[in-house]
């Protein structure tokens, strides 16, 4: 069959598809469910016949729409916190894994570009970081322990202030996508710029590990979730300019419903990292470095784990329940 005729024979489901997804058709769960079977077999027929068509991204964003109705009502008894980690946010974020890919791309980009700037500009840091900040550092690195500013403060408070410092970064990095991405490719740009320099100068000062030791024990979370926050940003600018088959106003309502979803997501490990800088990183330089490795390790394991591949695991398991009920 040709496309357009197949576009053609399946358009009006499709719109009531679209009705059930935006809450303009009520249906029950086991009409969703039907609903979601079809639009499995459309899917899998445009994805064998016309691979590489729009047909294919259009079924492909409202099957995955659907199956979240599905889930959001024939799931209601269940803790609804739960579902949100385990299966509605991994396969949001493998339905927008290129715009991770992106930012990942952008961020390993910006941080090179942070470390050059800092290499052949000896003005740079102070440029970014200020002068009061590197003075004191150059202080706490003749003291013996460069991580010293990680010291000042009580833990709780320290904790509280971190915590909502990260928590508001990571909230202009996702609303600023409003502008079409380039906010969020903005503030991005600064705190990739930013940790760039600021290693490349412990690096210059002969601190590097041990800069990494401490730094680290907290960023491994707190840098990964601005990453994704950043890939949430994008996601809401595409949303605005990228609207394919939907009208902007409609692709605006799902970028932002998604997108939103995204961002919340990283709120734990924001969190976390807010709790390790408050209470174990100012220890880092009396712990041996198996310790503080192992911290960083398991931190960046478990975040990684979560958005790197968690997603594909869920996407697979929503699959062959699909295949079953086929």
């Amino acid at each position: 069959m040709r496309e357009v005729a197949f576009i053609k024979q399946n358009k009006e489901k499709w719109l009531e598809f679209e009705l059930a997804i935006f809450g303009k058709a009520k249906k029950n769960p086991d009409e969703l469910a039907n609903l979601y079977i079809q639009m499995m077999n459309d899917l899998s027929y445009a994805q064998t016949y016309y691979p590489k068509s729009k047909t294919v991204v259009y079924l492909n964003h409202l099957a995955s729409q659907i199956y979240q109705k599905i889930y959001k009502t024939k799931r209601a008894e269940k803790n609804k916190v739960l579902e949100f980690f385990t299966t509605e946010v991994p396969l949001l974020v493998y339905e927008y894994k290129r715009y991770l890919l992106y930012a990942f791309i952008l961020f390993f980009a910006t941080v090179a570009m942070g470390v050059v700037s800092a290499r052949y500009d000896t003005n740079f840091v102070r440029l970014i970081l200020g002068d009061g900040y590197v003075n004191m550092t150059l202080e706490n690195i003749k003291k013996g322990n460069p991580m010293a500013v990680y010291g000042s403060g009580s833990n709780w408070g320290s904790f509280i202030g971190i915590t909502i410092n990260n928590l508001y970064v990571g909230a202009r990095c996702y609303i600023y996508g409003i502008f079409g991405g380039l906010g969020t490719f903005y503030i991005f740009l600064q705190n990739s710029l930013m940790l760039g320099s600021f290693q490349y100068f412990f690096y210059e000062q002969g601190v590097f590990w041990k800069s990494v030791r401490g730094i680290w024990i907290h960023g491994a979370m707190e840098i990964f979730a601005i990453v994704i926050e950043s890939a949430a940003g994008f996601i809401l600018g595409a949303s605005i300019l990228f609207p394919k088959t939907f009208s902007r106003v409609n692709s605006f309502k799902i970028g932002f419903k998604n997108s939103f979803k995204i961002f919340l997501s990283t709120f734990p490990f924001t969190i976390s990292a807010g709790f390790l800088e408050g209470f174990i990183t100012r220890y880092s330089v009396d712990m041996p470095n198996w310790l503080s490795s192992f911290i960083i390790l398991l931190t960046l394991g478990i975040i990684s784990f979560y958005y790197l591949v968690y997603p594909f695991l869920v996407h697979k398991k929503v699959q062959q329940l699909s295949a079953k009920s086929n």
